[in-house]
């Protein structure tokens, strides 16, 4: 494939949220992970709990996640009950081991889409399994025309600490055309009430590139969100992934009909660079390839960073993907496998892949790589190898092209290589892995 060839949005994941990839994750390996589960923990280990709420009003057109939007009332609470059956299962395990929550998310799928009623049952039965009075980080993804204020204040009063808008465009059009479910006036109603509520910690997801998007439409996403001032902003740049509605539909921008294309990545790069920059200029400060904050003393996002520096975390909900012991594994990936599993009182258990310590560091340098900056120091205590040898060819290759600098004792990226460095993560890929399919 040609360099010009790359720079198009084709089909396919780009951007990478583990290691090794998807792919290699198998069946046969999951009684290495009954194993650990069974196992006591590596002290000093911290435990996160994801849980996976599948439901949605419309599914969005780049969406590759398992969701449904076609379940009824009976059908959500057969899911919120086998959802807290695996959550009980899990707490029974020996991997606990009497550690609390340092962390929990609800992600989806929608978990706004559930009732106000919904939720608070459904998070009352959890904090009874496993508390999370404790934890240093409570996230809940919200699409704004699924939030009212009693929704929101329940939310609260559950302990929420970190409210997650899927705001994604302020165009009505653009948001109609790529399958979101809300309108721009309900943007502004939820986070009005997200603030009046008193949520620590608000973030806004943008996506740069939906389908429709323009420079001047996109400028106005980045003026409306400074007007926001929300406490963090997640700007995501639209990809393709097989499996999605896009991916059947679209052509590909550069064809006979680049209007119902998605832009090429040199586009999206220059609109994440520009929100970057206007961002900066209101006083916000970027601490991924992703994310900008307004505090940083104040406005971390746990979730990522105990994941992607090892932490162990259950994956709870149909398909669902979680870390523990040094086992990557995920859970039964249809409805019907999922809730039949837990029916019998089994940890609905799908695939798994146990790590050895040279995946475990890569995936940290390849993960912690998308903050912009590698100590050093830190996988020295760590790992017990200096970083800036154990991969001397990878480092000077993208030094030499300009995307990062090898200091005495930090890797740091600059912003051209921090916008795109999930392109040049494969090359610390050991050889296996590398060309091989994400998913």
């Amino acid at each position: 494939m040609t360099a010009v060839e790359q720079e198009k949005t084709g089909l396919g994941n780009y951007f990478i949220a583990n290691y090794p990839p998807f792919s290699f994750w198998k069946p046969a390996h999951v009684a290495a992970a009954r194993d650990v589960l069974n196992a006591p923990p590596t002290p000093g280990t911290p435990l996160g709990l994801y849980l996976h709420i599948p439901f949605c009003r419309k599914r969005c057109k780049f969406c590759y996640f398992r969701v449904y939007t076609d379940k009824n009332a009976k059908d959500i609470e057969t899911y919120l009950g086998a959802l807290t059956k695996e959550v009980e299962l899990l707490a029974a395990t020996p991997v606990v081991g009497g550690r609390p929550l340092d962390y929990v998310y609800f992600g989806g799928g929608t978990p706004s889409y559930l009732s106000a009623a919904q939720l608070d049952s459904l998070m009352t039965r959890l904090k009874q399994i496993m508390p999370w009075d404790q934890a240093r980080e409570v996230t809940f993804e919200c699409e704004p025309g699924t939030l009212q204020r009693h929704k929101l204040e329940t939310l609260r009063a559950q302990g929420v600490t970190r409210l997650s808008l899927g705001v994604e465009n302020f165009k009505a059009e653009i948001l109609q055309y790529n399958g979101r479910a809300h309108l721009e006036e309900e943007i502004d109603r939820a986070y009005g009430w997200a603030r009046e509520i008193g949520f620590p910690q608000i973030n806004i997801d943008l996506i740069a590139g939906m389908v429709g998007e323009d420079w001047d439409n996109w400028k106005r996403c980045v003026e409306r969100t400074i007007g926001l001032a929300p406490d963090c902003v997640t700007i995501y740049q639209m990809e393709l992934p097989y499996n999605t509605v896009f991916s059947k539909e679209l052509t590909v921008i550069g064809n006979d009909e680049p209007s119902l294309g998605v832009a090429d990545w040199p586009t999206k790069r220059a609109w994440t660079k520009y929100a970057f920059a206007e961002l900066e200029k209101a006083g916000y400060t970027v601490s991924s390839a992703t994310t900008v904050v307004k505090d940083a003393s104040k406005t971390k996002f746990v979730y990522r960073e105990a994941l992607w520096r090892g932490a162990d975390m259950f994956g709870a909900g149909v398909a669902s993907f979680g870390h523990v012991n040094g086992v990557h594994l995920q859970n039964l990936d249809t409805w019907e496998t999922y809730t039949e599993a837990l029916a019998k009182g089994e940890l609905p258990l799908g695939r798994a892949f146990p790590t050895v310590e040279r995946d475990r560091l890569v995936r940290e340098v390849v993960l912690l790589l998308k903050t912009g900056k590698l100590d050093v120091g830190y996988f020295r205590a760590k790992y017990g190898v200096d970083i800036r040898d154990t991969f001397r060819e990878a480092f000077a290759k993208l030094e030499a092209d300009g995307w990062l600098t090898v200091g005495a004792e930090s890797v740091d990226c600059t912003r051209d290589g921090l916008i795109q460095i999930d392109r040049h993560l494969p090359a610390f890929f050991d050889p296996q892995y590398v060309n091989a399919r994400y998913t």
